[in-house]
């Protein structure tokens, strides 16, 4: 089976294309050749927003777009294609509203959410051209992220917080919930949709255990055999100065993922694998000045 990636340098496409390549498909990625290149996979050296007739004469049994963020981006990559079987399209859970009770369901109207603006709009912009323009697909909405290969600085700065014992400051009372999924879940999910073909073209993916910012810091520092020493702000301050993510809180309503894919991986086994992954490759993650804001700025 033939397996196009979009990407496939960085955290969410790389892992989805070295995941199929150890499984045998045979993998090909795209992108501009800007990155070290995943071993054992078939490079095709492109831009997206650019392609011309360079994937005409290929033919996928499947097409993950795991880096698309607009209509555009997605619209330039469906009109590049030759033949191909199914498109699987990795959106997000920022396409729901703030405003609608949660858990959000995947039959739930989708449009703007203040707290993701723009990233939000482009994805549901990206979901209707789907919608209406391929025949045979599949969208999945995840929550946060996590795993080996993240160079976003969430759970890797707890990381760099446990390992010099520094105090850790938690917005306000730290209740606000958090909700998770495994990179290599997400990728058996895909596995999941490749071979059994459900009906169902959209799903929300995601952990059915729902943390709060303390406990998610704790499991973190648990994975160093370690306590915080926890400091809580609530001064008006933007939380993300200091702390690796929004100040909103939601959860996704997931029963049809568990129809698939109903073992997950425990939260703490996949933090560990994450730190293990970040001991190896810090300068692969994309730090933000959150330790400075701390040590300038709060006592």
């Amino acid at each position: 089976m033939n397996i196009l990636v979009s990407g496939g340098t960085t955290f969410v496409s790389k892992y989805i294309s070295e995941y199929f390549r150890d499984l045998n498909y045979n993998v090909y990625i795209f992108n501009r050749g800007n990155n070290l290149q995943p071993e054992g996979v078939k490079f095709i050296k492109a831009d997206r927003n650019n392609l011309g007739d360079l994937l005409k004469k290929y033919s996928f049994d499947v097409v993950i777009d795991a880096n698309g963020y607009t209509k555009d981006d997605v619209k330039n990559l469906h009109n590049a294609l030759g033949n191909f079987g199914v498109y699987i399209f990795i959106s997000s859970s920022a396409v729901y509203p703030e405003s609608l009770k949660q858990p959000f369901n995947e039959d739930d109207n989708i449009s703007y959410n203040s707290y993701w603006m723009d990233y939000g709009l482009n994805k549901i912009e990206a979901e209707e051209y789907i919608k209406n323009n391929i025949k045979n697909y599949y969208i999945i909405r995840p929550p946060y992220l996590y795993g080996p290969m993240n160079n976003i600085y969430r759970e890797a700065f707890v990381f760099d917080c446990a390992i010099n014992d520094l105090n850790f400051y938690i917005p306000n009372d730290g209740k606000m919930k958090l909700q998770f999924f495994y990179i290599k879940d997400l990728c058996r999910f895909i596995e999941k949709l490749i071979i059994n073909k459900p009906n169902n073209k959209i799903y929300n993916v995601g952990n059915k255990e729902i943390v709060d910012i303390n406990k998610w810091v704790n499991l973190c520092y648990e994975v160093l055999n370690k306590n915080p020493n926890i400091i809580n702000v609530y001064e008006d301050i933007d939380q993300k100065k200091y702390f690796p993510f929004l100040n909103y809180s939601y959860v996704l309503d997931i029963k049809r993922q568990e129809e698939l894919l109903p073992d997950l991986t425990p939260l703490l086994d996949g933090l560990k694998e994450s730190y293990d992954w970040y001991i190896k490759n810090k300068e692969k993650v994309k730090r933000k000045p959150l330790i400075e804001y701390i040590t300038d700025n709060l006592k």
